[in-house]
């Protein structure tokens, strides 16, 4: 990464962009209070690093040695006072100093079943509505989501969510299965999530970034943290960084019966803050797929240090067309609420006495 002057002039910033696209190689240009670091996007081998050390206005010509430059402490530590990156979404604050609670059905199934659900969890104290049209599924037989049933039914159940949203006044969420919806959900949602499958999806991640708007990551069940975070890359190296990461279980080991959907890793909470200045949240759902460990799992990851949860919420869980046995009531969502606001206390608490 360069990093210029205090002084800099806009001249000198844009020359030494250009310098870098004679190169073949994208400028990742992020401006802070007191000076500007650009980043290198693309092979730095290409790159005569000494000849840019000398342009006019650079302080410092720093190698990075990670695959996810642009989204690391050590970038981030160039600019004063970014030690945590907040992403606004309207008046909600992800990574701030409340954990913020993602709520709703797992697929949306009518109008009237959404918007049941929405004003269940609004009141149980939920800041975001998630709600998928778009579902992977193991199965080609199993229920695809409404999004499978076309263009026409996909914007329909799309405008219940944002109707859902705003009538209850909750920025919404849901997931694109591939590069044919982006265009579509990006119209309606407030956050676009890119589901556990799909953080190999180069392209996907490409497209996504480029809308502009702030992006849910999920951990693939078979990725280490560093391929996790390296994928990222892949959205902030578009210029988006309001990215937020999800971690939902890995794939479990050993032989004999199953008795979680997934291991929840709640150690790559602490470990990914170590790396990256994101926020991350975990999801409870899809690692246990079992309602009766939600409760002790939320409250585990709040005490890890998560910024929120991702909760899939029904008000008849066994009416459920999808995941029915890992949704939990509104109810019983407050209590989760209710509870991880208690711990979030306690571990701000202790985390300032030790400063």
């Amino acid at each position: 990464m360069i990093i210029m002057k205090t002084d800099a002039t806009q001249e000198q910033i844009a020359q030494v962009v250009k310098e870098i696209k004679k190169y073949g190689l994208r400028a990742d240009v992020s401006r802070g209070a007191y000076r500007t670091v650009i980043g290198l996007v693309g092979d730095e081998t290409r790159i005569p690093f000494d000849h840019f050390a000398v342009l006019p206005g650079v302080r410092e010509v720093r190698m990075v040695d990670i695959p996810y430059k642009l989204i690391s402490r050590e970038y981030s530590k160039s600019f004063e006072g970014l030690e945590h990156m907040v992403i606004k979404v309207g008046t909600i604050e992800i990574g701030g100093k409340e954990p913020v609670f993602i709520a709703g059905p797992c697929a949306v199934e009518s109008k009237a079943q959404l918007m049941k659900i929405a004003e269940g969890v609004k009141k149980a104290g939920a800041h975001i509505l998630r709600g998928g049209i778009f579902k992977p599924r193991s199965s080609v037989h199993s229920f695809q989501g409404l999004g499978a049933g076309g263009q026409e039914e996909a914007e329909e159940a799309l405008e219940w969510l944002r109707e859902a949203g705003e009538k209850f006044e909750l920025p919404v969420i849901t997931e694109v299965r591939g590069e044919t919806q982006v265009d579509l959900v990006a119209e309606y949602v407030d956050i676009i999530q890119i589901g556990a499958r799909n953080m190999y999806d180069q392209d996907l991640l490409t497209q996504v970034a480029k809308k502009g708007k702030p992006v849910l990551l999920k951990r693939h069940f078979g990725a280490g943290i560093e391929e996790f975070l390296s994928f990222t890359e892949y959205i902030a190296a578009e210029g988006n960084k309001d990215i937020v990461l999800c971690e939902r279980g890995i794939v479990p080991v050993g032989k004999g019966r199953s008795y979680t959907r997934y291991v929840l890793d709640l150690a790559s909470v602490p470990a990914i803050q170590k790396e990256t200045y994101l926020p991350v949240i975990v999801d409870p759902s899809h690692a246990t797929g079992r309602r009766d460990l939600i409760f002790n799992m939320s409250c585990a990851a709040i005490a890890a240090g998560a910024s929120g949860l991702m909760i899939e919420v029904h008000y008849n869980p066994v009416e459920a067309l999808v995941d029915a046995q890992q949704q939990i009531t509104p109810d019983e969502l407050k209590d989760v609420i209710d509870a991880c606001r208690r711990i979030n206390k306690v571990v701000v608490s202790e985390r300032n006495e030790g400063v």
